[in-house]
């Protein structure tokens, strides 16, 4: 039998599942594993900050929906690590995270750089692992593949002392075939809390009876759509079985933003239409969502007077928040597959008249739906922009008809980070398929898109990732330029600059009194300046008319500055405890 380090056993195991770049940053308690990654020429991308590595992780995986793996050492480094490992547990996002730690007989001693990073990581991950020995690694590792894709996926952690990386153990004869074996064997096995097979005909038989007699029906979807096989089923659907169709905010992609069905986003800036559509419904079928706050607002007034049919890989989704008429424990593409079928053959000639109506009307709705957008700031806090009429001034670009002109294809990826850029990019950017829109959506982490957006250009380098960020996000994860520069990827960054934290700056407006506490800079840093202090290409789109032509057509990394008026306000907007269909427009 074979003898094997426990960082070569890590290794050989990432190859055989088909890992072909890890992102990370290295020190003292990971040093054996990053030895081993120099020894047999693994392909690794030094980030500037462990956070980062996360993030890319993320982007890789978010693009092909398989799990990526990001590394960290122990104690600070792992720390750090930690708040992307949050983020993908939040969005359900599958991520390995190898972690160092210090030597075993050290745990518990406070020694130097010594955290708790089980422990700190055991809420906030699908699964975590603490491996004592270079043997549990055989199973530790493709298990933690296994857990994190299979079933409603998420983020795994292993934590491996310094001296189980260096330990020697013995390997099975059939080690190089291991990992496709353990996967297999726990992926066949998982399966718990589905809907059993033989339940799913009178499952199917009463979602089809719930349809059939609906007269305002809806479709939500959420996250756990967002594939491309979801995507196919669900199209396939909406053609036996055509009703308006709202999304969350992670639902975006799955059904093409011109398609008649689609009413938008539904919730606190989501639209009128989809808002009122879900409120007057009679049938809500909720597909791989899960009624958070920032989609549904208050739970009792989101479809009140809707039965619904609840389609989640999660169980514990399942009544949760609203009650379901029927559930479907199951992934989105079986089930839906099972429901089309179903719908093939059954008699739907029952209030076809009255669905076509309420179809039509939501439509209309749609088209007519308008969002007024009025400037208005103190004068202490004013940017000077003209429309404010508190100073005269700048002329600042409206930040929707910058997004909306962006070139949207098949062969583009959108990155965002969080704030009000967010929103302007989930409502005017033209999302065409699945995994074409990568946001943090429920954590909410600043700091998210440049990374993520590098994470994606190492999963798809043909492609053009666009990073939509805001002044205030951009500089929480500023560094990766240099990751950018040095990896010479196919990624522009435009950065809509308005000298605030916009979301928080809005929010005190409506909600505050215009307080505007801590919410605005008092200094601006040269964000351009900066860009090609790290050697990025960067253009003033105040300046050039012709910069979508130099941050798009030319390959390589670009960095570009917009200017918008601070008082610019992200509409609709659903003040805290109000229902959807109140909202600010």
């Amino acid at each position: 039998m074979a003898q094997l380090t426990g960082s070569q056993i890590i290794i050989n195991l990432l190859r055989q599942n088909g890992i072909e770049v890890v992102f990370g940053l290295p020190g003292g308690m990971i040093l054996p594993l990053y030895n081993e990654l120099f020894v047999s020429n693994f392909k690794h991308v030094l980030v500037r900050q462990e956070q980062a590595a996360g993030f890319m992780a993320q982007g890789v995986a978010r693009v092909t929906g398989k799990a990526a793996v990001c590394m960290a050492t122990s104690g600070p480094g792992a720390m750090n690590l930690l708040t992307a490992v949050a983020d993908a547990r939040s969005d359900s996002i599958p991520l390995v995270a190898i972690t160092g730690q210090v030597n075993t007989n050290l745990i518990g001693t406070d020694a130097f750089q010594e955290a708790d990073t089980f422990g700190l990581s055991f809420p906030i991950t699908k699964h975590s692992i603490m491996v004592k020995s270079a043997k549990e690694l055989l199973t530790a590792v493709p298990l933690a593949f296994a857990i994190a894709e299979s079933g409603r996926p998420g983020p795994v952690l292993i934590d491996v002392p310094r001296n189980v990386q260096t330990e020697v153990c013995e390997v099975p004869s059939d080690f190089d075939s291991s990992f496709k074996r353990i996967y297999n064997d726990y992926v066949s096995h998982s399966v718990r809390n589905k809907t059993k097979d033989e339940d799913i005909p009178s499952v199917v038989q009463t979602i089809v009876d719930l349809l059939s007699s609906a007269k305002k029906p809806i479709l939500y979807i959420g996250g756990g759509c967002n594939s491309p096989k979801a995507s196919e089923k669900i199209r396939e659907f909406l053609k036996i079985y055509d009703i308006p169709v709202i999304s969350s905010l992670m639902g975006l992609g799955v059904v093409r933003r011109d398609s008649p069905s689609f009413l938008g986003m539904v919730g606190m800036h989501g639209t009128f239409a989809s808002g009122k559509a879900a409120y007057e419904s009679d049938l809500v079928i909720a597909a791989g969502a899960r009624f958070d706050d920032r989609a549904a607002g208050v739970p009792e007034g989101f479809c009140p007077n809707a039965k619904i049919i609840h389609i989640d890989i999660d169980a514990a989704e399942i009544n949760k928040i609203l009650a379901s008429s029927v559930s479907f424990v199951s992934d989105t593409e079986s089930a839906f597959e099972k429901i089309n079928a179903a719908l093939k053959t059954a008699d739907l000639s029952a209030f076809t008249s009255e669905r076509a109506n309420w179809f039509s009307s939501c439509v209309e709705l749609k088209k007519s739906e308008k969002i007024e957008c009025e400037m208005s700031c103190a004068a202490a806090d004013c940017c000077g922009a003209k429309t404010c009429g508190k100073k005269g001034g700048a002329e600042y670009q409206n930040p929707r008809d910058v997004i909306a002109s962006l070139p949207s294809n098949e062969n583009i990826i959108v990155t965002t980070d969080v704030g009000q850029h967010q929103m302007w990019a989930a409502q005017f950017f033209d999302v065409q398929r699945p995994r074409q829109f990568l946001t943090s959506g429920s954590l909410g982490t600043m700091g998210f898109g440049l990374p993520t957006a590098l994470g994606a250009a190492f999963a798809e380098p043909e492609k053009r990732i666009v990073c939509i960020s805001g002044d205030g996000s951009i500089l929480m994860n500023i560094q990766e330029l240099a990751t950018l520069a040095e990896n010479n990827l196919n990624v522009t960054v435009i950065v809509l600059e308005n000298g605030a934290l916009g979301m928080v700056r809005q929010q005190q407006e409506y909600l505050f009194s215009k307080h505007y506490s801590a919410s605005t800079f008092p200094s601006n840093p040269d964000l351009l300046a900066i860009a090609q202090g790290f050697g990025i290409r960067a253009i003033d789109a105040d300046k050039d008319a012709d910069w979508q032509k130099q941050a798009f057509e030319e390959k390589g990394p670009c960095f570009v500055r917009v200017k918008i008026a601070r008082c610019e306000n992200v509409l609709p907007f659903v003040k805290g405890g109000s229902l959807n269909i109140d909202s600010i427009r």
